[in-house]
This record gives structure tokens, sequence and C-alpha cells, in this order.
């Protein structure tokens, strides 16, 4: 196996690290790595209605959605993420195959941690590691979180969406109580890097193994992997399964009520309702939004040369996108 040491913090780079793994390499190996902060979203999730937009844009939060189904975790530099890729189809779905030297490290440092449930770490009934897998031909990629030092505020605030405006069939993340595994380190207490170091310690010493970092020919690939599709709103936000979002607000120029059919992160349906008053018919207005992205900027520059006042007098642009997000 090869033993993976993976210095980047960039979320986009370390997930298309995972698929230039996956497919593009037959080695199995195991890799741990760290994102500065970020939301790493499931495979088949509505990335808006697992994030809090507002949060997340004002504290330079990215957003990246992952190759596995499950739910939608968080990411800081206080959590390690841990990466199997295996040549045995068998192994898809057998999570604690996967864990169990994760959980054999954390014994030795004193910590009694638990597989519990469908693919979770516990740790005295909190999580601290989620898992999700997904298998291309023969091989199985198996990933988890192990949340070590991470900003519990920011992991709250990140996750919180507005699920009421959204009306759609992804798979949800489920909300649960969670811990960091410094805060159970009573007797051996370190840094998330000497937990990293701790953890390639207990792997490679036994398989008599040496750590590596990614070749420059690797970097290249995983580069251009990472500019064409883990960095791009069409992966991230586009994938989206469909959905309806439906929001509304009151202004000093009325109440604004908003109802949006999306497909494949585009506007498909847009209706605008409300007590508003204007010199021109609405229809006009939800035309121009029509085959926008259901993204800030797009519907921004959509609106640029729009006059308000001709739909809604005494309703801004920038509380009509209030009302859109």
């Amino acid at each position: 196996m090869r033993y993976i040491n993976n210095l980047n913090t960039d979320a986009y780079f370390n997930l298309a690290s995972e698929e230039y793994l996956l497919k593009h390499t037959d080695e199995e190996c195991f890799m741990l790595w760290r994102d500065e902060s970020c939301i790493v979203v499931g495979k088949n999730q509505n990335t808006l209605s697992e994030i809090n937009l507002d949060y997340i844009t004002e504290n330079n939060i990215k957003v990246v959605r992952r190759l596995t189904g499950g739910g939608s975790v968080f990411h800081d530099l206080g959590n390690i993420n841990f990466t199997f890729i295996v040549n045995d189809g068998q192994s898809f779905n057998d999570f604690e195959k996967f864990v169990k030297p994760i959980i054999s490290v954390l014994h030795e440092l004193g910590v009694k941690a638990e597989f519990s449930g469908r693919n979770d770490l516990l740790i005295e009934g909190k999580k601290f590691s989620g898992n999700a897998q997904c298998k291309h031909k023969n091989r199985v990629m198996h990933h988890g979180t192990l949340l070590f030092s991470s900003s519990m505020a920011d992991l709250s605030k990140a996750l919180v969406s507005k699920p009421i405006k959204f009306t759609d069939k992804s798979v949800k993340s489920i909300s649960s109580r969670v811990t960091n595994i410094s805060d159970h380190l009573n007797h051996n207490p370190m840094n998330v890097l000497e937990f990293k170091e701790a953890i390639f310690n207990h792997l490679v010493v036994k398989e008599d193994a040496s750590i590596e970092v990614f070749k420059e020919e690797e970097l290249l690939i995983i580069t251009k992997l990472r500019e064409e599709k883990y960095s791009t709103w069409d992966w991230n936000f586009g994938k989206s399964p469909k959905y309806n979002f439906k929001e509304e607000k009151k202004f000093k120029g009325g109440t604004v009520e908003i109802n949006i059919d999306v497909k494949l992160g585009v506007i498909n349906e847009i209706k605008i309702y409300g007590d508003f008053f204007g010199r021109e018919d609405i229809i006009a207005l939800e035309n121009t939004l029509k085959g926008i992205k259901h993204e800030r900027t797009a519907v921004v520059e959509a609106l640029n040369d729009v006059d308000m006042s001709n739909y809604m007098s005494n309703i801004t642009k920038e509380e009509l996108i209030q009302v859109l997000f």
C-alpha cells in the first residue's frame, strides 16, 4: 500500500487528488490531508439547502462536492481527513473495516472511540468522524473526517441553512452532537499535526512502509482536475438535484414572494408575487431571470441593466436578491 502525506490544504485540490488516486492509478493507498475552512457536500445533495450561504460568503468558506454520497461535513485545519483506496470491490459498504485502524490509534492514546450506526465514530456518545464510500470499477474509496480541534462555532453556523425554503428529494444531512478528539486526550496532549503523525506511525510501522508526497507529474494532473472540475460552479452547485425554492420578505415597497423551479442549478421557472406596485408586468422581470444560474453573481449580472422601479416601486435590486437566496 502507498502512504501519502498530502500537504495541500486547498479543498478543491484535495478532492481532485482523491479522484486522481481512485481513477487514474492502480495502487492501493492511504492518504491523510487537511483542508482550510470549507463545506464538503455529498454527491447527491442540493448544495444550497445544506449551507448557510450568507455565513460562508462572509467568512470565505469554500464549498466543494465530493464523489461519495452521504451528508455535508465541515472541514478546517483542526480536522484531519483520511482516505483508503483498495482493489477489493467486496469492501464496498463495509465501513467498519476501514475505521478499525483509526479506532486502534485512538485506543493507544487512551481515547475510548467506537464505531456506531452506519458510518460514524463516537466518543462518549458524541460524533467525531463521519465516513463515506464510492466504487470505481473494482476499486473502493473510503474516506472520513476526524474532528481533532475544529471550530465548533464555524461548524454549526456554516452548515445551518433554511430548509423551509427548499423542496427536493436530495439526501439531507442529519445534525448530531459532535466533539473534538483533543478534548479527550487527558494523558496524551498533542496538536493536530502530532495526531496526524501518530496515525501514520501506527499504520506505516505495521506495514514497514515509507510515507510519500505527490510527485511533480501527479501534481500537474491533479491541478488540471481541480481547475476543470472541483473548483467550478457547475460541479459544486450545478450538479444539485432538481429543487423548488420559496422565500418571502417584507420591504418598504411591499411584500415579495419568490417561487423558483431549479434544474441543474439553473432557474427553469420563476414566479414573483407580492403586494408591491409597478408600472410594467412582472412577467418581463421573471423572463429576465429564466435560464440564469441560481447563483448570486449570475443573478446580479442578469439584473444589471434592469430598472427595478418599472416592476417594483420602492424595492431595490439588492432587496430582490435577498429574496432569491
